[in-house]
């Protein structure tokens, strides 16, 4: 491939800079917050704008039950397809759902500001800037009028803060899509080729309620929920000695996020329910890694009297583990990040879960990459002031184009 190709290419980017922009604004000023889920506008929207740019996209809208019975409220999968002729097809995948935007903005989570080139806003760094990266990535591949073969796949789905089975895992049940290679939604600062896995339970401690004048007449659900919690803490801590050989993960984790019970304070409480999640390294078995966390909360129950469990998985996802038929595609993304940002671009692991898992369970080679910092800590995902930095939007976009263009020219 000629240099002044992969010019050609940057120059457009370039060229189009600000439109790229105002397409993320656009995307952002929609609020996609899950819970509750109601997705489908934000679909139906970007559709919109991708047809605007003369791109045909299809529109993939999950029965409404399936939708409900996962606890969300709408949902439809886009897929924007361009043959070239044969070959590999490269699709590119980004969720556009997010958290809500909770407490401590300073800037408006929908507003798309623009401040000291930064656009603030919920779901600017994680993913709807890979909706605009990749986006522009096929325009301006597009634009050179080069031949080319294989293909590329646009994949933009809407619950991967629920696991990603309506979404990517959807559409490959279905082989709506089944592409050769995946570039899924990522930083710019590094190429991720494996993740954790990771398990979601629900515990509910039953004991007996009582008015807390006479406590002895009933069985408090709490000093059940104590005891689980000091057995799952205890666990936690003896995780750190075990230890994953992919850079970028350390060791497996519980964390308790949600507890709910009691129904006042002159009420010995009845009903306790801990929700957890338990990462798993990819040298994990996930099997195992249920059942003896399943062990270790009913033998804490156990240990108090009258106490019973209730326990019920919410999230099973495999970890996704490294695959050296990425190689190509990891290799050229290196390569041209390095050129790009005018530094070595580093592969490694995370301890994040991600739809990529499902991709690898149907056999799809794959990276992550794509817009944003170094860290998910420094885009502030997930947390008040989501932003991103336009450059990093600017020259990922750049990479994403010139490794289409080297992978299928």
């Amino acid at each position: 491939m000629t240099l002044a190709a992969y010019t050609a290419l940057d120059a457009w980017v370039d060229t189009h800079f600000d439109e790229q922009v105002q397409f993320l604004q656009q995307l952002v000023r929609v609020p996609t917050d899950t819970p509750p889920g109601n997705n489908a506008p934000h679909a139906d929207r970007t559709a919109e704008l991708l047809e605007n740019f003369g791109l045909t996209v299809e529109k993939h809208p999950v029965p409404a039950q399936d939708v409900k019975d996962y606890g969300l409220e709408s949902l439809t999968n886009l897929v924007v397809r361009r043959a070239y002729g044969p070959g590999p097809v490269i699709a590119l995948n980004a969720h556009g759902d997010v958290v809500p935007p909770g407490e401590g903005w300073t800037h408006d989570p929908y507003g798309a500001e623009i401040v000291d080139g930064k656009l603030y806003g919920r779901a600017s760094a994680v993913s709807k800037c890979d909706f605009a990266t990749y986006t522009f990535a096929l325009r301006a591949l597009e634009s050179l009028g080069l031949p080319l073969k294989g293909g590329v796949e646009l994949v933009f789905t809407y619950d991967e803060e629920f696991g990603g089975e309506l979404g990517p895992g959807w559409l490959l049940a279905r082989q709506i899509i089944n592409p050769d290679l995946l570039i899924a939604a990522g930083f710019s600062y590094q190429v991720i080729t494996a993740h954790n896995g990771c398990l979601q339970m629900e515990v509910t401690v039953h004991g007996k309620m009582a008015h807390a004048a006479i406590p002895d007449t009933g069985i408090d659900a709490l000093q059940g929920a104590t005891a689980i919690l000091s057995a799952l803490y205890a666990q936690n801590t003896l995780y750190q000695s075990v230890s994953s050989q992919v850079k970028g993960i350390t060791h497996p984790y519980l964390n308790v996020g949600r507890i709910e019970g009691g129904t006042n304070t002159n009420v010995v409480p009845g009903k306790v329910v801990l929700k957890l999640d338990r990462r798993m390294i990819p040298e994990e078995n996930p099997a195992e890694v249920e059942a003896e966390v399943r062990r270790l909360i009913a033998g804490a129950a156990a240990s108090v009297p009258g106490i019973s469990v209730d326990i019920r998985r919410l999230l099973m996802a495999d970890a996704w583990k490294p695959d050296n038929r990425n190689a190509a595609l990891v290799q050229a993304l290196q390569q041209h990040g390095e050129a790009v940002f005018g530094e070595p671009i580093p592969t490694s692991g995370t301890p994040l879960y991600t739809d990529v898992r499902l991709f690898g369970a149907a056999d799809i080679p794959a990276a992550i990459y794509g817009a944003g910092p170094r860290t998910v800590l420094e885009s502030n995902a997930k947390r008040a002031d989501e932003h991103l930095v336009l450059e990093d939007l600017r020259r990922a976009t750049k990479v994403v184009a010139r490794t289409l263009l080297e992978l299928l020219q």
